[in-house]
This record gives C-alpha cells, structure tokens and sequence, in this order.
C-alpha cells in the first residue's frame, strides 16, 4: 500500500476510535446517573445527558464530544497533511454516530461537527455555532438549530475556504440529518419538543 494512502487509512481509524469513545455513557454512569441509553432519547451525546439533570456533566460531554474530533484531526493533520486530517474528521464523525462498543448505537454528531469545523476551519465553526445559537434563541429548538447550522456550514466552507473542505462538510451535514432523521419527522408533523421541553406548535 503506498504511503500516501496507508497514511489517510490511519487517519480515518485514528479518527473512528477517537470518536467511538461514548463519554456520555462513561461521564454519567461515572457520576452516578445510570445508563444514559435508557433515559430519553437512549442518546449518549450531551442533549440527552443534559435531560438528567446534570448540566455540569452535559457541558463536560458536550466539550469531550468536540474534542475527540479536534484532537485526531490535529495528529493527523502534524502527521500527514490536511488531506488526512479531513478523512480524520469523517472517521470521527462515524465513530461517535456508529461506535462499535455500543453495537454502531451512537450519537448524533453535533458536537463532534462543531469540533471538527473549528479544528478544520474555525470561522467556519465558529459560524456553525453563530447559527445554532440563532436559530435555537428564535426558535427553542435544539435539532432545528443543528439542522440549520449543518445545511448551512457547506457554504461558508466553499466561500471561507475551498471545495474539498465543502465536500467533507456536505458529508458530515448528511450524516447529521441521517441521524436526525426521527427529529426531522417530528418537525415536519409539528411534535417536536422544544427546548424547554414544550411541543412546537
């Protein structure tokens, strides 16, 4: 296998097992909370951790979930070039919504897309971010701001920085609406929660 590809392999695997790391699962069976698959959603990512109760130990899941995208894009980025380290957020964004451990049960990617946009290209994630927080201020809707954000962020990487980093993001932006393909229903059939916890009208 030749260099270059054997390195991109490494890369994405890198990013995988990173991502796979389930830190909510981890974090509230630490902190005494049980098994975060049976409450809510079964999510493990930091909006249904947050449904515990616990914002301290949300906000922790929420900060590890960028993270684990953040840090295998950087080593893999050192190491290998800026090819590598877009395949290293892919993997990761797979890891956390398709972790192994959990039987390919995860999460559904909106903090390891904001981890990978602002380690990849960080007005472009801070930008992600501006349109969460918007549209969850307008509309209280946590997966309405994450949809928007994502259908959005492929845009501003192809105007912020070039093609390949927008064809990696259209690639998270469809897996994140993959994964939120229940939510999608919901706000189509006007049953969404808000964030409050209200029905949408």
């Amino acid at each position: 296998m030749p260099t270059d590809i054997l390195s991109l392999v490494l890369a994405a695997v890198l990013g995988y097992l990173s991502g796979s790391i389930p830190f909510g699962l981890l974090l509230t069976r630490a902190a005494g909370l049980g098994d975060i698959r049976n409450i809510g959603s079964g999510n493990i990512g930091a909006t249904n951790v947050l449904r515990t109760g616990n914002r301290q130990i949300a906000a922790a899941t929420l900060v590890l979930d960028a993270l684990k995208a953040v840090v295998p894009i950087l080593l893999a980025r050192y190491f290998w070039g800026e090819d590598a380290a877009r395949l290293a957020a892919l993997g990761a964004f797979l890891g956390h919504c398709f972790p192994v451990w959990l039987g390919f049960k995860g999460g559904k990617g909106v903090a390891v897309m904001i981890g990978s946009l602002l380690a990849l290209a960080w007005p472009v994630g801070l930008i992600f971010c501006a349109v969460w927080l918007l549209i969850a201020f307008a509309r209280k809707m946590s997966s309405l701001a994450a949809l928007t954000a994502a259908a959005t962020a492929p845009i501003f990487a192809y105007v912020l920085n070039n093609e390949r980093l927008a064809l990696v993001v259209l690639g998270l932006a469809l897996l994140l609406f993959f994964q939120h393909r229940e939510n999608i229903a919901r706000l189509l059939k006007g049953t969404e929660p808000t964030i409050n916890g209200k029905k949408a009208s």
